[in-house]
């Protein structure tokens, strides 16, 4: 399941992801506000977390969230990935380069950091 993080400044979203995640659950939920971000032109930031109860993504979950970021590649601005799963610590770790993006890795325990990092101005 995937929840939307309220509170964020305009140009960022944030969501939570919980139990299983689901193709559906991007499909309904994360992909309409990220599309809509982009309709706009905008540069995107995302604070993404991975609460204690996650259990995983399916395939088709995966799928949906390689493409988004393909579809969109030149229109991320900062990534923040917030989570304790050592398999996805690790996994974003080796996979770093792939996103189009300023990507940062947090523990959940440096929530409100991430929080902080991914709405604070870029310094030129």
């Amino acid at each position: 399941m995937l929840e939307q993080i309220d509170g964020l400044p305009p140009g960022t979203l944030g969501f939570r992801a919980h139990g299983q995640v689901t193709a559906a659950d991007y499909e309904q939920v994360l992909v309409p506000d990220v599309e809509a971000v982009f309709a706009l032109n905008r540069k995107l930031r995302m604070l993404f977390v991975v609460a204690p109860d996650f259990t995983g993504f399916d395939a088709g979950a995966m799928w949906d969230d390689a493409m988004l970021g393909m579809r969109h590649i030149s229109g991320w601005d900062r990534v923040a990935l917030v989570t304790d799963v050592p398999w996805l610590r690790t996994a974003a770790k080796v996979s770093r380069f792939l996103v189009p993006a300023d990507f940062r890795l947090f523990a959940l325990a440096a929530l409100e950091e991430a929080t902080r990092w991914i709405a604070e101005p870029v310094v030129d």
